[in-house]
Order: structure tokens, then sequence, then C-alpha cells
């Protein structure tokens, strides 16, 4: 177990945080979101690895290196990196790494240069179909010092800010449909409460199609009889109450990343649980969200605030526009509408290739 690096200067983190870099402000704690990669932003991306190893050996997983950086992070088109910083502190909170499906290429090998590919096995379907309209997600952090309550505002809204830029990112690629992402769930945790978890999970959120599959499935050790005694119901929201009962009556709680996914959209499908032996062993649960399918309560926290800061950019730009609401309203519904139509072809194509089948 390598000795982690020491902060990384904090003039060298400021200088890269240029206007150009903005995402936007987050919707609460008055945080600030960037979008950086190794190659533009080379000492943010250094502190980002320190805080990811930090967090995650905390937790019980982590590389075991001095940083948690690698090749995925640094390759010729990286991963982007979702940086939440804390203007107050002047410090980064959070942060996610994504990378578009379009922008995926394939290695020598012919498998796809994902991050997930040394755990998932993904269906000739899912390559041809769904990767051009995915965004994958990985390595969500917080910074050790906003896990606590003790940090206030921001350290409550510390996931909600990540998902300020996720659904932002979403929002202005209108060709983006599906999040495609994993749950991390660390070997301490109880057994019995993560299999239930994960029978929850495989219950009211199936992939029947098998799009994506782990390559070695995680196998759960406890008996699933006693598992459908327990989840009983085929109702969501009584079922869900069933497991939490369960959970805490076994001593613990449902991990709040997972707790979120569960409550994100009705259609999210469960893809299987793999052991990352890369990452300590940590047990890696992939879903798929249709972004246009989430509930609209939740998809709307994140963007409402961001389309007031879109037609502000408009109004800069276009001064004779402002201040005329109608407009504004327009322009809106033209971007949602360019989305939809999208979506609408996208179910189309699937609807006629389901009968050719």
């Amino acid at each position: 177990m390598e000795k982690i690096i020491d902060p990384v200067d904090l003039k060298l983190l400021k200088a890269e945080l240029t206007p150009g870099k903005k995402l936007r402000n987050t919707n609460k704690g008055g945080n600030e979101i960037y979008i950086i990669d190794a190659h533009d932003s080379p000492n943010l991306m250094r502190e980002i690895g320190r805080l990811r190893e930090e967090s995650f050996r905390a937790a019980g997983g982590g590389t075991g290196l001095s940083v948690d950086i690698d090749e995925f992070d640094t390759m010729e088109v990286p991963y982007k990196q979702i940086v939440v910083w804390d203007p107050d502190a002047e410090a980064v909170l959070g942060g996610y790494r994504y990378m578009m499906g379009k922008d995926v290429s394939f290695d020598e090998k012919g498998q796809l240069m994902l991050a997930t590919s040394h755990m998932f096995r993904f269906s000739k379907t899912f390559i041809k179909e769904y990767l051009p309209h995915v965004m994958e997600l990985g390595r969500s952090f917080v910074a050790p010092e906003y896990q606590s309550s003790k940090a206030g505002a921001k350290a409550l809204f510390s996931l909600d800010n990540l998902w300020d830029g996720i659904a932002t990112i979403a929002t202005e690629y209108p060709r983006i449909i599906y999040f495609f992402g994993k749950m991390t769930m660390y070997p301490e945790y109880d057994r019995v409460s993560r299999d239930l978890i994960l029978h929850f999970l495989w219950k009211h959120f199936p992939d029947p199609d098998e799009l994506v599959r782990p390559l070695k499935p995680l196998m759960p050790e406890t008996d699933p009889r006693l598992m459908d005694l327990i989840l009983k119901d085929s109702d969501f929201k009584q079922d869900y109450r069933n497991l939490k009962e369960a959970v805490r009556r076994l001593g613990t709680h449902i991990p709040p990343l997972v707790n979120s996914y569960m409550n994100i959209s009705p259609s999210m499908k469960m893809l299987g649980t793999a052991i990352n032996e890369e990452f300590s062993g940590v047990e890696e649960t992939g879903i798929l969200v249709c972004y246009n399918e989430m509930y609209p309560e939740k998809r709307d926290r994140h963007t409402n605030s961001f389309w007031g800061e879109w037609i502000e950019k408009v109004y800069d730009r276009f001064p004779r526009l402002a201040g005329n609401d109608s407009v504004a309203e327009r322009l809106v519904e033209r971007r949602q509408e360019k989305r939809n139509r999208i979506f609408e072809r996208f179910l189309s194509k699937k609807g006629r290739k389901k009968g050719k089948k």
C-alpha cells in the first residue's frame, strides 16, 4: 500500500479553473462545476486522483497506489472529469468521470476501450444501438472532509451537485439517452444486506434483453427462497419498504448512492454484479438509466436552474432578446423537442427490429 501524495498546490489548481471550463453553478450549496481532462488540466487531474484514492481507500476500496489515475484518464481521447469546486474553501468537493459512447474506440483485440470492459461483456445490440446514445459514468467520489455532516450544506448537497453536472451535460447533448454506470458496494458491507439489495434490483429493474452482463457474475450467499419471503411484494414502494426494514434489522442501511439510483427512474436496468479485482475487490453493479424516463421531479431539480443560466447566456449574446419571456420559453421548448424527436426515433428503430424477430 503506497502513501497517498500530498495535496496539489492551490495556485496550480486555481490556474486551471478557467472560465472556458466552467459548466455551471450548482443548484444548492454555492459550488461550481467544471469539465476538465488530464491533458488540459494535469494538476487538477492529480488532485482528483489523490482525493479518489483517499476517499475509496477510507471506504475499503482504492487502488493501493499513491494516486488513483489510470490509462482511461490519460489516453489520447481521455475520460472527461466533472469537478465540483467549493469556491469558499477553495477545494475540490467531489467528482465523476465520463465518456460519451460516440467517442469510444476499440483496442487491437476488438474490445471496447471502456473502464468497465474488464468486468462486463457488452452485447452486439448494446454496442450497435445503445452505445452511440450512452454516457458512461464512473469513479464517483466525495472528498472525505465533505462526507461529514459537520461540513453543513456543502456535505448535504454533495451528491446533488454531482447530478447537477451529469444532468446538465445530458441536457446540452440531446443525443445522450442513457447513462451507463456502476453502483459500488464494499467487501465489508453485510453480506445478507448486500444480497437483499441485489435481489431487489434484479426483481424490480430487470434486463431481459441481456444488453450487458458481468464476465464473472457475483453469486449470492443468501438462499433466494428466504429473500423471496422478505421481498414478497410486487409493488415497488411496498417492497422498497420491506427492503429498508430488513436491512435496518441487520444493523446497517442502504448505501446512499445505491439508494439514489433506486429512486431515479422506473425503467432503470440492473445489469449484474462483478467483483473489481483491480480495485480492492469492491462489488460493482452495472446499471442503465434512460434520461428521458427519469422521474420528472428528479430531472427537473437538476435542469431547471440550468435553463435559466442558458437563457442568460443567450441574452448576453443577443441583447435584443433580453426580457422576452415568450422567446426564452420557445428556445427551451425547441431544445426539448429535439431531444424528444431523437428519443422517438431511437424507440421506433428498436420497435422495428423487435418486430422482425
